[in-house]
């Protein structure tokens, strides 16, 4: 656990579950700033999360918990003072996308309320309040430390200052770009695909039962009840499909069929079985639109010519990327593909395998600016394409540097800089509001001087 107020405010995305504890605690005021008030269950939420996370508790861990708490209630002592609002329809997004995940956790809506013994609309109700109070610390401590940057110089005055024994060893690391190429659809196969779907639809109101053309027809293979697959999907919550599949899963009336529509993943038909609050069970088919192997081919063959051009310098592999590749989400970035752990283009070696397997059988024996040959990937659609992949940059075990970790030194840089900016803040403000810790708590050697205030 870092020695530093935590500045991220996630600490509360595990509180409605830990918070379930609170009553079976016996409930005393540890500390008031304001007209917030700090209880010993609040203490104990927080000390049940770090246990989850696996971490040890020490007395220096529970000192932390107890001035984050401190810190948290006076961000949200100022935002009333700066009459600072959240709306009820920002309040309702965030419970929603908060549920929404947790459930998935549980496996289904049932499963969570079972746990829990009560509903997810009376969990909802009994924690809006605390779910207010979250945003609107959110929005006071983005007040203060909202758009901060960093020149080159800080991030290399930041560098200088650390402790060189304090500067991290980073493992060894490699940086890939991508081109993907998709095979061009073929008109004739796409009418076929519709056609196919439409004569399905039809049967389906003609009376068929509609799982026995799931198993029989549908090419979903997470729901077309194969290889062990189900033939429906459960819990559905909105967002977790495309668009075009929330349309219809949330504006039919459970068994409603829907007309033939389209996705990037084909063309469908779909019957929902039940709705529950905001979330649905529903059965689907799905007819993919075939792909020739004349169009795989030429596929391969145009990656083949991008290659060659890349290999003689006519054309640097980013700009390659940028204009010919059919993967949208890393051709703005120079085809250099993402690390979804992290968010940038590092990889650990021992990711890839996690990420991508095929990626590391890929590039295993290739070195810094080499490609790889055309090889086959299933995109995000499970359809299949070639891709050709390049190495950017690989980086042997090091410590840290301005060189090979710029973009990691810089974020660094700017928590550091946020971190000055939120303790000058709270020395600022600490004489200017009443703040009361129980006597218990007196001996604690907070960071932050959070006695000498108008107690």
């Amino acid at each position: 656990m870092k020695k530093r107020i935590n500045t991220s405010l996630c600490f509360l995305l595990l509180l409605f579950f830990s918070a379930s504890a609170q009553k079976q605690v016996l409930d005393k005021i540890v500390a008031v700033v304001g007209t917030s008030v700090i209880l010993e269950s609040d203490i104990q939420s927080q000390l049940l999360q770090i246990k989850m996370q696996g971490e040890t508790i020490t007395p220096e861990v529970k000192n932390q918990i107890i001035e984050d708490l401190l810190y948290r209630k006076l961000l949200l002592e100022q935002a009333k003072l700066d009459s600072l609002d959240v709306t009820e329809a920002e309040v309702d997004d965030k419970m929603e996308r908060n549920f929404r995940y947790y459930i998935q956790q549980f496996g289904s809506v049932e499963d969570f309320e079972r746990f829990y013994g009560k509903t997810v609309d009376q969990f909802k109700e009994d924690f809006r309040d605390d779910m207010y109070d979250l945003l609107l610390t959110q929005k006071m401590q983005q007040k203060i430390t909202g758009n901060i940057e960093v020149s080159p110089n800080d991030v290399r005055n930041y560098y200088l200052s650390l402790n060189p024994d304090s500067i991290p060893l980073i493992n060894a690391e490699i940086e890939i770009g991508e081109i993907v190429r998709k095979p061009k659809e073929n008109p004739e196969l796409r009418k076929f695909a519709k056609e196919k779907i439409t004569d399905l639809r039809d049967r389906i109101l003609k009376g068929e039962d509609f799982e026995y053309l799931v198993k029989a027809y549908s090419e979903d293979p997470g729901s077309n009840g194969k290889n062990g697959a189900p033939t429906k999907y459960t819990n559905i919550a909105r967002g977790q499909f495309v668009a075009e599949f929330d349309q219809y899963s949330f504006s039919m009336k459970p068994g409603e069929i829907s007309p033939v529509f389209e996705t990037s993943y084909g063309y469908h038909v779909m019957k929902v079985l039940a709705r529950k609050g905001e979330v649905v069970d529903l059965m689907h088919i799905l007819i993919t639109i075939p792909t020739s192997s004349e169009d795989m081919v030429k596929a391969k063959l145009f990656l083949d010519s991008i290659s060659s051009l890349i290999l003689k310098d006519s054309i640097k592999f980013s700009e390659a990327a940028s204009r010919f590749s059919d993967e949208e989400e890393s051709k703005v970035s120079g085809g250099k593909i993402v690390n979804p752990n992290t968010g940038d283009t590092h990889f650990e070696l021992d990711e890839l395998s996690q990420v991508d397997p095929s990626l590391t059988l890929t590039i295993e024996k290739l070195k810094v600016g080499d490609i790889s040959p055309p090889v086959l990937v299933m995109t995000r659609e499970a359809k299949q394409a070639y891709r050709i992949l390049y190495i950017y940059a690989r980086t042997a075990p090091h410590k840290q540097n301005l060189i090979d970790d710029y973009v990691r030194v810089q974020n660094d840089a700017i928590a550091d800089k946020q971190q000055k900016i939120i303790d000058a803040w709270i020395n600022k403000k600490l004489p200017t509001i009443y703040v009361k810790i129980a006597d218990e708590y007196k001996n604690i050697k907070f960071k932050h001087n959070w006695f000498k205030t108008l107690n």
